[in-house]
C-alpha cells in the first residue's frame, strides 16, 4: 500500500524523480591488486553512465579506501560513518561488489518505486532451503521464511533506515565472535528480532545477467591462458583414520588431474602414500600439523623453479584443479597473496582480523609461503590451536591482507541459496557429511577438468 501511494504521488507530480545524485555507491573493494582494478573499472563505469544519462555524477566509495577497517566487507562498520557523510540530501545507499554489473537507468527506474523517507531495504532475496550450518542451522523449522541479499546483486538501504540502524550501531556496537555468511549476519541485525525489517525482493536485482536486470553478478573472465598445472603444489592433509575413505575419493576425483599432490598425515603409510610428519592428530585445530605442512613444502621446492602456488586442502575438499588454473591467472604470484574463503574474527572491532577457513582450500602464493615457513614467523601456541585462524594472525603480523573469492565454499553445495550459486561456477566445496562426494565432483567440477586434461587449448575461459 505504502509503495503504491508514493509512486501515486510521483506520477501526480507531489514527489519528485530521484535524482543520480541523490544515490550513494559503496563498492566493497579489496586492497589486492586485481580487485582494486575491478573496483576502479566499475567506478569508471558508473561515472561514465551517469555523465552520458545524467550529465552528472554521483558519490561513489571504494570500501576499503574510503572506511578502512578490518571488517569493512560485513557492512555493519560502515554504515554509521555512512550515516553521518550523506545525511542531508542522500535517499539511497546502494551497495555492490567489484563484481557486479550496473544498468544505471534501469537502476534508477527502480528505486523511483520506492519511499525513502520509509526504513525499508530492497535486494535480490535469498534463502535457504534447508537449514544450514553456515548460518547455524537459524530458522531450522522454515529455513525459508528469511530473506538476506545477494550481495553480488546490489541491494539499497533507504536514508530512513540507514539512520535507524546508525544509532542502533552506536548505542549497542555488534559483539559476534565470528563473521561468516555477512550477508546473511546483516539481515539478521536489520530485522532484530522481527522488530525491524525484513530485506524486500526486488526482480530487477538479478541472480545472472537477463534483459531486464538493473544490477547483476558478472560472471568471472580469466586474465590470461591458465597457469601451468606444473606451477600448483597441492597439499592434502589427512590422517590414519581417513585413509580408506576420503583418500580414495580424493584420488577419483579431482586428483587425477594434479600434476603435483601430496597426502600428509600422522603415519606413513605406503598404499596412499603419505607424508609422516612427526606430529601426532588433534582432534580438532592442527596449527602444529598444518605449519609443518608449510615448512615442509617450503624445503620441498627450494630449487623447484616450477611451482608458485600452493594450495592446502582437507581430505574432504572436493574442488576442480582446472578453475584453479583459470581463476589464479589473475593474482600476481610475485606478490603476497592469500586467496579463499574469507570469514572473520572480532572484525566489529579494530582489533579484529580476517583468515581464510581451511576447509574450502588455502592458496599461499610461493613469496608468501617462504615468509609463513620462515623459523619463528608463526608459532603456534599448541598444536591444537585452529590452524586457518592462526594463519589469520600470523598473516596480519605480516602485514598481509587476506583476498576473499566467492568461488571457494567452505561447505557443500546443499548448504547455500540456489540463487547464489547460479551466478558462478565453484572452485571448491567441503565435507562429506550426508553427500555423496564423487557425485558433487561430477556435477560441479568433473566436465571442465576433463576438458582441460584432454585439450589444454579447448578451456573456456570464463568461470
Amino acid at each position: 500500500m505504502m509503495k503504491t501511494m508514493y509512486v501515486l504521488l510521483l506520477v501526480m507530480g507531489f514527489v519528485t524523480a530521484l535524482d543520480i545524485k541523490q544515490v550513494v555507491f559503496v563498492i566493497l573493494s579489496q586492497g589486492n591488486k586485481y580487485h582494486v582494478n575491478q573496483a576502479k573499472h566499475l567506478l569508471t563505469d558508473i561515472l561514465q553512465q551517469s555523465e552520458s544519462l545524467y550529465k552528472e555524477l554521483p558519490v561513489i566509495h571504494l570500501s576499503h579506501v574510503d572506511f578502512p577497517h578490518v571488517g569493512d566487507w560485513t557492512v555493519l562498520p560502515l554504515i554509521p560513518r555512512l550515516s553521518n557523510m550523506h545525511k542531508e540530501n542522500s535517499s539511497w545507499i546502494f551497495f555492490l561488489e567489484d563484481r557486479t554489473t550496473i544498468r544505471l537507468n534501469v537502476l534508477l527506474n527502480i528505486l523511483n518505486k520506492y519511499d525513502p523517507h520509509e526504513e525499508m531495504w530492497i535486494g535480490n532475496a535469498l534463502h535457504d532451503n534447508e537449514a544450514t550450518i553456515i548460518h547455524h542451522f537459524a530458522f531450522y523449522e522454515n529455513p525459508k521464511s528469511f530473506k538476506y541479499p545477494n550481495v553480488a546483486s546490489g541491494f539499497a538501504v533507504s536514508a530512513a533506515l540507514l539512520k535507524r540502524l546508525s544509532g542502533r550501531i552506536k548505542e549497542n556496537p555488534p559483539t559476534s565472535d565470528f563473521s561468516i555468511d555477512s550477508s546473511h549476519e546483516l539481515a539478521l541485525f536489520v530485522w532484530n528480532k522481527g522488530e525491524g525489517q525484513m530485506l524486500r525482493h526486488e526482480s530487477a536485482l538479478c541472480n545472472r545477467e537477463k534483459p531486464h536486470c538493473a544490477a547483476f553478478p558478472s560472471r568471472f573472465r580469466a586474465c590470461d591462458d591458465p597457469i601451468p598445472n606444473s606451477s600448483l603444489y597441492f597439499a592434502v592433509k589427512t590422517c590414519d583414520k581417513y585413509h580408506k575413505d576420503r583418500i580414495p575419493v580424493v584420488k577419483d576425483t579431482w586428483a587425477k588431474q594434479a600434476k603435483n599432490i601430496h597426502f600428509f598425515s600422522n603415519v606413513k603409510d605406503e598404499s596412499v602414500p603419505t607424508i609422516d610428519l612427526g606430529v601426532p592428530n588433534t582432534e580438532q585445530g592442527h596449527c602444529g600439523k598444518t605449519m609443518a605442512i608449510l615448512r615442509y613444502i617450503a624445503k620441498d621446492i627450494r630449487n623447484d623453479t616450477d611451482t608458485r602456488w600452493i594450495v592446502v586442502a582437507d581430505d574432504d575438499t572436493i574442488l576442480s584443479v582446472s578453475r584453479f588454473q583459470q581463476l589464479l591467472t589473475c593474482y600476481d604470484d610475485a606478490e603476497d597473496v592469500a586467496v579463499g574463503e574469507r570469514y572473520g574474527y572480532n572484525v566489529h572491532s579494530p582489533r579484529g582480523y580476517n583468515y581464510i577457513t581451511g576447509g574450502g582450500g588455502m592458496v599461499f602464493s610461493r613469496p608468501l609461503l617462504d615468509k609463513l615457513a620462515e623459523n619463528g614467523a608463526c608459532e603456534c601456541p599448541s598444536l591444537d590451536t585452529p590452524d586457518d585462524m592462526f594463519l589469520g594472525i600470523c598473516m596480519a603480523g605480516l602485514g598481509v591482507s587476506v583476498t576473499h573469492s566467492p568461488f571457494f565454499h567452505q561447505a557443500r553445495p546443499n548448504d547455500y541459496a540456489p540463487g547464489y550459486l547460479e551466478a558462478q561456477t565453484a572452485v571448491s566445496f567441503h565435507k562429506h557429511w550426508m553427500i555423496d562426494p564423487i557425485n558433487v565432483y561430477k556435477k560441479w567440477f568433473e566436465d571442465v577438468d576433463i576438458n582441460t586434461n584432454t585439450n589444454q587449448n579447448s578451456i573456456h575461459n570464463e568461470l
